[in-house]
């Protein structure tokens, strides 16, 4: 059965940069051996995602590229932008604003601190439920 993970953020690291904790999964999803699909918002978001992925941890090489080229297939963690056409994978961290359409096996959603942000997301909650996901929620 699919399933749907819901980060919600506490920790005032990740407050400070949500995409820390962006990191924080992928880097979990890649020791676990998961090949990973990143759906940032925009160009923007991808950019930085990747920058904060060469930097996040010194000792842990996270193999990433933002997607558009041959070596797609190749990379461990791929970053997608809303233009790209990327496959999906297993596993989809999902940044964007709708809920994830397609085939997958997990899907983790990073809900902001802010309250304003958590309203659409109880709505994908519901949307995810109604399709037949199972649901869980983590304070991060």
């Amino acid at each position: 059965m699919a399933r749907a993970d819901f980060y919600l953020i506490q920790k005032e690291r990740f407050r400070e940069e949500p995409l820390l904790l962006v990191c924080e999964l992928a880097r979990k999803a890649h020791d676990a051996n998961l090949w990973t699909l990143v759906l940032a918002r925009d160009d923007e978001q991808a950019q930085q995602l990747d920058e904060l992925l060469w930097e996040f941890d010194a000792d842990a090489y996270i193999p990433h590229q933002v997607a558009g080229d041959d070596e797609d297939a190749l990379t461990p963690v791929l970053i997608a932008t809303p233009e790209s056409d990327t496959p999906m994978r297993a596993l989809v961290i999902n940044l964007r604003d709708d809920p994830v359409a397609g085939s997958f096996e997990r899907v983790l959603e990073v809900v902001p601190a802010d309250d304003s942000a958590r309203g659409p997301l109880r709505e994908r909650w519901k949307q995810y439920q109604a399709r037949g996901l199972e649901l869980k929620k983590y304070d991060m």
